[in-house]
């Protein structure tokens, strides 16, 4: 059999032998079988032959003589590919001749029902290949074709669904799927084509609707309706009777109804309407209104559709009805905000309401959208401040109609205009914000359903198991955001009515009525949400009844699912309200100490949320906790620090590091209570007991026997400790010198012992010994000393830990340690943290080290090199990190740049080209700094240093530079490109260059030796540039009166003259721009968000200093 496949293969690639389609169709049989043993076999000759350039020339026998339907359609596929790729070059014979074998065959396979229902596939097959003719030959070549498919139609009514079919394929390609295949101008042309001939295709759409029975000619004449109502000329939907027969005739039928439905709403959805068609579009929503009270009773339940007895066609009828509601709004709410309309507006509204309750999150979704913007607009209008901009989820684009008029406020709305003069306060506006009427529905759905916020951790499973979250829900974060800033808004207008459902809802909760745990997560996730929307008084009435039920549930319910259900609410409610627990120490203390038991329960979860929260809390209220409260006998801090093992008994490894973390964030306040303030090295002493009573035991064992430190254990052990001791700097800060200084030499001392002992390893087994157990155990022990050492340089400060004495007293004993390791360690035994640490170093001293900077990159500089030079992928840490040390040199330290012997000179400048020269964005654009600064630097020097860096280097540069601008990798990097260049060329035109910078020939000055070089260097490179393009550049680059921005605007169309980059999108050289423009708007957004109160989490908005007093 294999034989067989295999040369059947090559008798239809041979060019010499007839085709035979029944060969064709055992290698298609062949393929197509999932356990015939060739089948791949068989696909690897399908593709040969479908790549074949005479293939095509066999389609129609391939078509006509297949018995295979898998067959018919590669034949189909091999034609569709010669249309696609070699239509233009095929001669006009051949052209008509294709065509005309697929219009008549399309015709044939439609010539009755039996026909058009067997070989449905293939003619949809057909009608595309059609149309990609059409895209080739309409409208110069086929000018007739509207007209004949038109007058075709109405000779069959078979013929006529699928001409339909054919009409809605090419509306979708000219206007949907056009830009990635037709170039502009094609797209333009079809377009006005179709505008031009839609007289004919609407004359034939009426006609089918009003005189044919047929009821799949009729779906299928709705749905190419709908594909052309997006752009077609507004006449035909306002100036007939289209919108009337959709309404009267068809969404009145249950069988057309989703077809006319989709229509309807993509008519409704119009935005930017001319005002003479104000009362057309009104007229189509109270219309569909009046219709849909026949098709559903305001007392009918919709979410029945959804439930498992559901039909199909009823969920997509409701979900068309919610893109049709938020469609019509989002367009034209100012049309229906009137004294006559008001009514049915509210009516609309609250089918949008009964929508927003079904449970599919498609539906909800499609609701939720309009109900953010939507409320987000009263609240601009009721308080006359602009809300934000919709930004960061979802598809809020779409909810951005133009700013016509003005509110019932006098506000600019986003959804409609002023009211009428004379306006009665019944106002529809107004109405909406009364107790118990539609906004309070709105509030119910989403406390109802409000998705759950990304420090939630424990989570319902699908076996209805409470469990810890294993990844996070990306979908339900936004959806949170969404509907936390809708909840905020509809807050703000009635905060009393939010406030009544909440405590309503808690109360069934808490009587047993409505107790479940899902119904417990909504309604604390919503209580949570609106933290800051209310003011201090009414949050502490709220906060207090809430936090007590819950403290309550928890005391009453039993079941270990039950408790940590409800301890993940509690943790998460107390975690929103950082101003309600800073202002009532009771219950911040309560909340803690419940923290503290919660993290000794054992369900899988409660204990990362528990310490999570902690550290929360602590981060927003540690003033608290310093300072010495009403009726405490001291500050709660020396309790918690004497309480400390029993509270960390049960936690993992990791939990513990976050509770030192939290723990140590108090003691970085500095303001609290004065006998804290003298006893914080004492308490930091007292809370680092544990681990450093550990650590004693380590350095005591190793006292006694050294090779007690390689155990696998004795590492371990090491790791966490030290772990836990960067946790602790990290939030203490300098404080934190008091616990280095007893621990730094022992410190130094292990990481020498691991060093050698990855050394004498890597030695008798080699570079394999690296992925040895132990072996990456100590290199993860290394890189935790690594990381201690560059937290506690970066946090040193006044008063506790001076730069000066770091600089001084740890920075010597460190480096030898640290630099002798890196410099003798094989390259995969390298820890590029140990870059990081030096780059940190120097950033953060400056020129406190600069006199161990020469030291620094004598060992470090040529290691590095060798291994990230040889490609661009190898050592990917080690680039960025190497890059940090050498900006941070260059910056802080350059007089020691000069310092290094002057042949490593050229390795500092070879090492920033091969950096800018990077694909990696981050690597290249870190080059392209280090470079900038450099030369910067290099000006400030006396002549004696900087002329000979000027001889050896300027060259060299303005080559590499123009390389790297040129090659559209690099497009990203245009801004530091421009800048270099302009350094550099006028560097040369202003005479500070003063060495010659040629070696020969008959130059006056450097300047004119700049120029002919750099003209050849271009007419090299580009040889399609004529002579006066690359005058005309040079010219304007020594033009010393160019600033930056025109400068860079004399690259730019430079740049788009060359063939390279002529055919490509250049956005990325106004990439400056543009990031600038999206920083502004960023701001002023973040800017709007925070003057919304409640609208930011509380935990992400900024803390005024004063704010934890």
């Amino acid at each position: 059999m294999t034989t067989s496949v295999a040369e059947a293969g090559q008798r239809l690639l041979q060019d010499d032998q007839p085709f035979d389609v029944a060969v064709l169709d055992g290698i298609v049989a062949a393929a197509y079988e999932p356990r015939h043993p060739e089948r791949a076999t068989a696909n690897e000759i399908l593709m040969k032959l479908r790549e074949k350039p005479g293939c095509w020339q066999a389609a129609d026998q391939i078509i006509e003589k297949s018995s295979l339907p898998q067959g018919r359609y590669f034949g189909l596929m091999a034609l569709d590919d010669a249309i696609n790729t070699r239509w233009k070059i095929l001669p006009e014979g051949q052209r008509t001749g294709i065509k005309n074998f697929i219009v008549n065959k399309i015709i044939s396979l439609s010539k009755d029902e039996e026909s058009s229902m067997q070989e449905r596939t293939m003619i949809h097959q057909m009608n595309k290949v059609l149309v990609s003719i059409l895209k080739q030959e309409w409208p110069h070549n086929w000018p007739s074709f509207i007209g004949d498919i038109c007058g075709a139609s109405k000779n069959s009514e078979i013929l006529c669904e699928n001409n339909m079919h054919i009409l809605r394929l090419l509306s979708e390609e000219v206007f949907d799927f056009s830009k990635d295949s037709m170039t502009t101008a094609k797209i333009r042309t079809l377009k006005e084509s179709l505008n031009t001939e839609f007289a004919e295709i609407f004359k034939l759409c009426i006609f089918v609707l009003g005189a044919s029975s047929r009821p799949q000619l009729i779906s299928a004449t709705l749905r190419t309706l709908k594909a052309f109502l997006s752009w077609i000329p507004l006449g035909y939907l306002f100036e007939t009777d289209l919108i009337r027969t959709l309404i009267e005739r068809f969404f009145a039928a249950a069988q057309f109804r989703n077809a006319a439905l989709e229509c309807l709403t993509e008519i409704a959805s119009l935005a930017d309407l001319e005002p003479k068609y104000d009362a057309k579009v009104v007229q189509l929503y109270v219309g569909v209104l009046q219709a849909l009270g026949q098709v559903v009773p305001p007392n009918a339940s919709l979410a029945s559709a959804f439930e498992a007895t559901g039909r199909e066609a009823d969920q997509t009828f409701v979900r068309r009805l919610a893109l049709f509601f938020s469609g019509f709004f989002k367009a034209h709410l100012r049309l229906v905000e009137t004294r006559e309309q008001g009514p049915l507006l509210l009516d609309g509204l609250n089918y949008l309401v009964r929508i927003s309750a079904v449970p599919d999150n498609e539906v909800f979704q499609i609701c939720l959208d309009f109900w953010h913007a939507f409320a987000q607009d009263l609240y601009a209008t009721e308080t006359g401040r602009s809300a934000p901009r919709p930004g960061g989820y979802g598809n809020d684009d779409t909810f951005e109609p133009p700013v016509t008029s003005e509110g019932p406020g006098g506000v600019a709305s986003r959804f409609g205009g002023r009211a009428p003069e004379g306006w009665p306060p019944a106002d529809p506006r107004k109405q909406l914000f009364q107790h118990g009427g539609l906004l309070s529905q709105a509030r119910l759905v989403m406390i109802s359903r409000m998705a759950k916020p990304e420090e939630v951790l424990v989570v319902e499973d699908e076996n209805g198991e409470i469990v810890r979250e294993t990844f996070k829900d990306t979908e339900a974060i936004v959806q949170h955001k969404t509907m936390r800033e809708t909840l905020v808004y509809l807050t703000h207008l009635n905060y009393d009515d939010t406030e009544s459902i909440m405590l309503d809802k808690l109360a069934l909760q808490v009587d047993g009525t409505e107790w479940s745990w899902a119904n417990l997560n909504t309604l604390c996730w919503a209580v949570g949400s609106i933290s800051g929307a209310m003011s201090e008084d009414e949050e502490k009435r709220f906060l207090v009844t809430v936090i007590k039920d819950l403290l309550g549930l928890c005391e009453v319910k039993r079941g270990k699912g039950n408790k940590a259900c409800i301890a993940s609410n509690i943790m998460y409610v107390v975690g929103q309200y950082p101003r309600f627990l800073r202002a009532h120490w009771k219950f911040l203390k309560t909340v803690v100490n419940k923290l503290f038991e919660f993290m000794h329960e054992l369900h899988p979860g409660v204990q990362d949320m528990a310490c999570d929260t902690f550290l929360k809390i602590a981060q927003k209220c540690k003033r608290k906790f310093v300072t010495q409260q009403p009726a405490e006998p001291r500050p709660f801090v020396q309790d918690l620090v004497a309480q400390l093992p029993q509270i960390i008994s049960d936690l993992e490894p990791h939990q513990v590091h976050a509770f030192y973390e939290a723990t140590a964030t108090l003691l970085s306040d500095r303001g609290g209570h004065p006998s804290v303030g003298q006893q914080r090295p004492e308490l930091l002493r007292r809370l680092m007991t544990l681990p450093n009573d550990a650590w004693a035991r380590v350095t005591a064992d190793a006292a006694r026997d050294p090779s007690t430190l390689t155990r696998p254990e004795t590492v371990r052990d090491v790791t966490k400790i030290v772990r836990t001791h960067a946790r602790v700097c990290a939030s203490c800060g300098p404080l934190y010198v008091t616990q280095l200084g007893g621990i730094y030499m022992d410190l130094l001392n292990v990481y020498r012992a691991y060093s050698r002992s990855i050394s004498e390893a890597i030695a008798a087994h080699g570079d394999l010994a690296t992925r040895h157990q132990d072996v990456r155990s100590m290199r993860a022990a290394k890189r935790e000393i690594l990381r201690l050492l560059s937290t506690f340089v970066e946090k040193c400060g006044e008063p506790e830990a001076p730069p000066r004495l770091v600089a001084e007293s740890f920075v010597p004993p460190l480096l030898e340690p640290v630099l002798e390791d890196y410099a003798q360690a094989v390259p995969a035994a390298r820890d590029s943290d140990a870059l990081l640490l030096l780059a940190t170093t120097i950033d953060k001293l400056r020129e406190l080290v600069s006199e161990q900077v020469p030291r620094v990159l004598e060992a470090v500089f040529e290691p590095t090199l060798r291994m990230i030079t040889t490609n661009f992928e190898d050592f990917p840490e080690h680039r960025l990190a190497f890059f940090k040390l050498l900006k941070a040199t260059n910056t802080h330290c350059f007089a020691a740049l000069f310092a290094i012997p002057p042949e490593h000179h050229k390795l500092v400048v070879d090492s920033v080209v091969w950096a800018f020269k990077h694909t990696e964005r981050t690597v290249a654009e870190t080059g392209l700094e280090i470079l900038h600064e450099l030369l910067l630097n290099v000006s400030q020097v006396p002549d004696a240093a900087k002329q000979p860096f000027y001889r050896a280097f300027v060259l060299p540069l303005i080559q590499d530079v123009l390389a790297v601008m040129t090659d559209r990798l690099h497009k990203s990097g245009f801004k530091m490109h421009a800048t270099l260049l302009r350094h550099l060329f006028h560097l040369v035109e202003a005479g500070h260059v003063t060495v010659p910078l040629f070696d020969g020939g008959n130059y006056p000055t450097n300047q004119a030796f700049m120029r002919e070089h750099v003209a050849n260097l271009l007419k090299s490179s580009f040889p399609n540039l004529t002579h006066q393009q690359v005058v005309d550049f040079v010219v304007g680059c020594f033009d010393l009166r160019m600033d930056l921005p025109s400068f860079k605007t004399h690259l730019r169309d430079f740049l788009v003259q060359l063939k390279e980059f002529s055919a490509e999108n250049n956005q990325d050289l106004y990439s400056e721009e543009q990031q600038q423009q999206q920083q502004q708007l960023a701001a002023a957004a973040e800017a709007q968000r925070l003057a919304v109160p409640g609208l930011v989490n509380p935990n992400d908005r900024p803390m005024d200093d004063d704010e934890d007093l």
